[in-house]
């Protein structure tokens, strides 16, 4: 039998951590397969029903054999899946570079904790630059001069961290995918020298061997206009496991299977519309030929 552990179960720092949320959610996924109720899967572990609502909302984190239990009543044998999710149960909280940095805002470190757990990266922008993507001087023009702008120590202390991010992608690193609109590559909403870079930097990145960027044209119709998100895959199956979404106030992380079965789609779709990524490339050249022409 399984005595509950009652405060025990709260991830440090009193808040849901994205590793506990991907438990808690996978737990439901696997128990509503199953056909089995909350006050059921209960039962299996000698609990509260409260306390298995609360591992799946990541409010709580279950020991590994109390995953191993309710994996065993929910019918999962597939190993890699259960070691996965008992290494989630060990470990709720990684420490990571992040950690350094005490004046993140919580929403973004779960964010790099996405990025770094994934096997897989995929990212739609039409306003901005990704920010995994973007140059210093890039990174600057967007804290400094956008709505929500920082001081100049702010600005040094963000890019900081950003630019830690980019240890991600670097060559060999995480498999990552980029659809950007062609907006961001003909009108530049930083200065003139600031883009030029940037595009440079996008055309050797592009050249790593686990980075596809692509471009979607002008012509693409109405699918330019869904929102910026990322998507996560954590496994060897290119499944999209976690949605990143940011707005003006925060960002939001979405883990429902019908929701993310959306955004899989989405980017499937903006994927195929976007040019190849040969012809991307050719399109970012044109334009930073383009842009030193004019001086501009």
């Amino acid at each position: 039998m399984v005595a509950a552990r009652g405060e025990a179960d709260m991830p440090a720092g009193g808040r849901p951590t994205v590793r506990s949320r991907r438990l808690g959610a996978a737990l439901k996924r696997f128990r509503q397969a199953a056909k089995l109720d909350q006050p059921q899967a209960a039962e299996v572990i000698v609990t509260s029903q409260a306390r298995i609502s609360r591992f799946e909302t990541g409010h709580a984190t279950p020991r590994v054999i109390e995953v191993r239990l309710l994996l065993d009543a929910y019918g999962v044998v597939d190993p890699q899946v259960r070691d996965k999710l008992e290494e989630l149960a060990k470990n709720p909280k990684p420490k990571g570079w992040w950690t350094e940095y005490a004046d993140l805002r919580p929403d973004y470190v779960d964010y790099i904790g996405l990025e770094n757990d994934a096997t897989y990266i995929r990212e739609w922008q039409q306003v901005l630059i990704p920010g995994i993507l973007q140059t210093p001087a890039y990174m600057d023009a967007v804290f400094t001069t956008l709505p929500g702008f920082v001081s100049p120590e702010r600005s040094a202390y963000l890019s900081e961290a950003r630019l830690k991010r980019q240890d991600t992608i670097g060559e060999g690193g995480t498999r990552y995918s980029a659809v950007l609109w062609e907006s961001l590559i003909a009108y530049p909403i930083v200065g003139p020298e600031v883009h030029r870079e940037q595009l440079s930097a996008l055309l050797q990145i592009g050249k790593r061997k686990n980075v596809t960027i692509q471009v979607l044209p002008f012509g693409a119709g109405a699918i330019a206009a869904s929102h910026a998100f990322s998507a996560f895959t954590f496994d060897a199956e290119p499944v999209v496991e976690a949605v990143h979404v940011e707005n003006l106030w925060g960002s939001s992380i979405l883990e429902d299977p019908v929701g993310l079965a959306a955004y899989s789609d989405a980017y499937d779709l903006l994927r195929s519309t976007a040019l190849s990524p040969e012809a991307s490339a050719r399109v970012i050249r044109s334009a930073l030929r383009s842009a030193k022409e004019d001086g501009s």
